[in-house]
């Protein structure tokens, strides 16, 4: 059944227990009801776990998808036809799997001693295991004037909102920062019609993702859409016009550009505060070995708030992706349950950005040899990235079979030489079905 607590939803189903104060039956208590934490109670219940399974969200509403919130959410559409946000599952999804969904909740200490999460309106939940899968949070700007009326961030669908709104009546457009977010914002508002300016205060668009060749390759294809792209100028100050709202963004060149709308995707920051107060190590994300599990060993973390043992980027590390959130929420599901083996799925990553389709199979490293495949005048080609010799990751634009082939040969561990790979005929595609069809030895 679906219950409406104080404006919030509250699904439960009558055939599980309900978890709702210290003196219920401890189960497993999730804090965080994004990806990662839905991914998470689904593959609990997955694997055959019987106890009570709580999911702790503070954003209202059934849980819903991010990645679309700066890409199709903001395109033109029919008029008549609102932006509606992707649930990540169906209204009764949790009903019919025996999860509480306690959405709206926001838990404000979680006391290690007694199991116990609080939460702000004064209930408590004790646990048998507890996952952090808290998400992350912007980066907030701190340049003079950033109070003003018409400075936006794009994190959730209530940002999303606004901004579609904004965008409606916005004629000049000022996105600071040409990461992912900043860029896929860009493009959605320059179909919208608006004329985009990016400001970047680094050499190169996407510079901590992707390898400088294809990073500058974006920078000419961004521009080559009508976007004004300005790299290595970051933003100084914000100025309002006589309606008091942001009118002009001064760089720090001193340029200045008329804006009568500004996105900040400036990057994100873990949510790793509530972790820190109950006495667990932080870094950059709250610190988990290769079981995802913190130095308290019922505690656990995952997604984009956990900083753990990367086996693809050889440290510590902490991923902003749909992937890594479902694959860590499927493993620390198996490892609650006694499985007791490493996290070391690949990691990869997209992006669409306009007419361009980024996709990524591994982490690239500065060290890396690479070499361009494909036809980069036609917007369809791929960066090879050879580590000693070896194909390590993969940087693909609308190339989804080379992504699609890359990400099994990579997993799988099979080795392609850079002189295989540079050899005329060859395609990873044609690749992997030979090694897929390869009879196994006896």
């Amino acid at each position: 059944m679906t219950e409406t607590l104080n404006g919030h939803v509250n699904e439960t189903s009558s055939a599980a227990p309900r978890v709702g104060t210290a003196a219920d039956t401890p189960g497993v208590v999730i804090i965080g009801g994004g990806q990662a934490g839905l991914q998470a109670a689904a593959s609990l219940r997955d694997e055959g776990f019987e106890g009570s399974v709580t999911i702790v969200a503070e954003e209202p509403g059934l849980p819903y998808q991010r990645p679309p919130l700066s890409k199709d959410y903001l395109r033109p559409r029919p008029e008549g036809t609102p932006a509606e946000p992707l649930p990540l599952r169906g209204p009764g999804f949790c009903a019919e799997r025996g999860i509480t969904l306690l959405a709206g909740v926001t838990a404000t200490a979680v006391d290690r001693v007694t199991k116990t999460v609080h939460m702000a309106d004064g209930t408590e939940l004790r646990y048998q295991s507890l996952v952090f899968a808290t998400g992350a949070r912007n980066r907030q700007l701190t340049t003079p004037g950033v109070e003003l009326p018409g400075i936006h961030g794009l994190r959730t669908v209530a940002d999303a909102q606004a901004l579609g709104a904004a965008l409606g009546a916005a004629r000049d457009v000022v996105v600071i920062g040409a990461g992912f977010i900043g860029l896929e914002f860009a493009t959605a508002a320059l179909e919208r019609g608006c004329h985009v300016t990016v400001l970047e205060f680094a050499p190169r668009p996407m510079g901590r993702a992707l390898t400088p060749v294809l990073g500058d390759w974006f920078a000419g294809a961004h521009r080559g859409l009508g976007i004004d792209l300005r790299l290595g100028e970051g933003i100084e100050s914000f100025e309002a016009g006589g309606d008091g709202r942001v009118a002009v963004a001064v760089s720090t060149t001193g340029d200045r550009y008329p804006a009568d709308l500004v996105v900040a995707g400036v990057g994100v920051q873990p949510n790793d505060g509530l972790a820190a107060a109950a006495g667990l190590e932080t870094d950059n994300g709250i610190v988990v070995d290769a079981h995802l599990r913190t130095r308290d060993r019922d505690v656990y973390a995952i997604g984009d708030c956990a900083n753990f043992p990367c086996v693809q980027a050889g440290s510590p590390f902490r991923l902003e992706s749909v992937q890594n959130a479902t694959d860590q929420a499927r493993h620390v599901a198996r490892v609650i349950l006694g499985e007791e083996s490493p996290y070391t799925e690949l990691p990869w990553f997209w992006s669409t950005q306009g007419p361009f389709r980024l996709q990524m199979a591994n982490i690239v490293r500065p060290e890396d040899e690479t070499v361009v495949v494909g036809d980069p005048e036609a917007a369809t080609f791929s960066v090879f990235c050879f580590r000693d010799g070896i194909l390590a990751a993969v940087e693909s634009v609308n190339m989804p079979g080379d992504h699609l082939a890359a990400r099994k040969i990579l997993a799988r561990g099979i080795t392609i030489t850079r002189e295989q790979a540079l050899a005329e005929g060859f395609s990873l595609r044609a690749a992997w079905k030979e090694h897929a069809t390869a009879p196994v030895p006896a």
